[in-house]
């Protein structure tokens, strides 16, 4: 048999047959996505990106499934994982304006930087500290940080972290915030907070936009309004942590240069801040918005649910203290630093 060149193209047959390979998988997504629509469609409170992971993650385990899952259908939801989620991050970038950030005040956006850095360090040093496996410690701090999976599916582009790792930190950071969407409007009213005030402490606090907006919506109009805002905040400081940890591997890289090094901005992190640029210009209808705002749910959704299928319970019982220890302690985190950063800013 021939070998093909890594430089060589393969054939019309090949790349036929290559995409044919993905069809099962992507399929499968677009039944999870659709699943997942009705889920949120019957019960508002759960998002649909929420039930997309958790849909998949079921999907790898039920028997009768999980064999097709893990065979025929691993190609497509590997590409919906991986490619999806890089064209429904470009299109998060239209929900954000310059205008949003700015209108923030320099004391909201100063106490979301520090937010962020304060979660981010603290749990990746955390992490290390307990021992977690490969990029686990970075995969969980960046969701836990910025805006969830979508959040951990930019950092493992160029970080090429292993499938399992992603998988892994997208369950945790999944759960976190659903749990969020049951506890935090609980303390509402215990910890003294206004309605304007509890919506940009979720705003700070909660991972995933849409947990985001179904856990401050239970406190009015003015709690959603700020609690979006603040979390788009959080969304912006994505293309500036992807550059980061773009740069710190390739300095890890230099000693081997035959190793693939990412870019110092990758594209779709590029194309994430053009479209907050067409955001900006307030060129865009708001018919175009809304339908771009559906296009970016959908392809989260099914990039959520093909990560989710990635997802192996035993392997993360295993090692489920450990990563419990640290979803909850960056949790606290998280939840007390946006919690005083609010009352100093209000």
């Amino acid at each position: 048999m021939a070998l093909i060149s890594p430089r060589t193209k393969p054939s019309a047959p090949q790349a036929s047959a290559a995409t044919r390979s993905k069809l099962p998988g992507l399929a499968m997504a677009a039944a999870g996505v659709a699943v997942a629509w009705g889920v949120h469609r019957l019960v508002p409170a759960v998002p649909m990106l929420t039930a997309a992971v958790v849909l998949g993650i079921a999907a790898a385990h039920i028997p009768g499934v999980r064999d097709r899952v893990r065979g025929a259908g691993r190609p497509g939801l590997t590409l919906a994982g991986k490619r999806l989620m890089r064209v429904g991050i470009v299109l998060l970038g239209l929900k954000l304006s310059v205008g949003d950030v700015l209108g923030l005040g320099w004391a909201t956006v100063a106490m979301v930087v520090a937010v962020v850095a304060a979660t981010f360090f603290g749990t990746l040093w955390l992490g290390r500290r307990l021992g977690l496996r490969g990029d686990q410690p970075l995969l969980i701090a960046t969701g836990y940080s910025i805006c969830g999976a979508s959040a951990i599916g930019a950092v493992s582009e160029v970080s090429g972290s292993d499938e399992e790792d992603v998988a892994t930190s997208v369950a945790l950071v999944t759960l976190c915030g659903t749990l969020a969407i049951a506890v935090l409007p609980l303390l509402h009213h215990p910890l003294g907070l206004d309605d304007a005030q509890f919506g940009r402490w979720v705003g700070a606090g909660v991972h995933d936009v849409g947990q985001v907006v179904a856990t401050a919506q239970t406190a009015g109009p003015e709690a959603l309004a700020d609690a979006v805002l603040v979390k788009l905040m959080r969304v912006a400081l994505l293309a500036p942590l992807v550059a980061a940890v773009a740069v710190s591997v390739r300095k890890r890289r230099q000693a081997a240069p035959s190793d693939k090094r990412p870019a110092l901005v990758p594209l779709f992190v590029l194309g994430f801040l053009a479209m907050v640029g067409v955001r900006t210009t307030g060129w865009v209808p708001g018919g175009a918005l809304g339908l771009a705002q559906h296009a970016q749910e959908l392809l989260l959704a099914a990039a959520l649910f093909g990560l989710g299928s990635a997802v192996h319970l035993p392997t993360l019982v295993r090692t489920g203290g450990r990563v419990a220890a640290l979803g909850l302690c960056s949790w606290v985190v998280i939840a007390g630093a946006s919690y005083g950063g609010v009352l100093l800013t209000t």
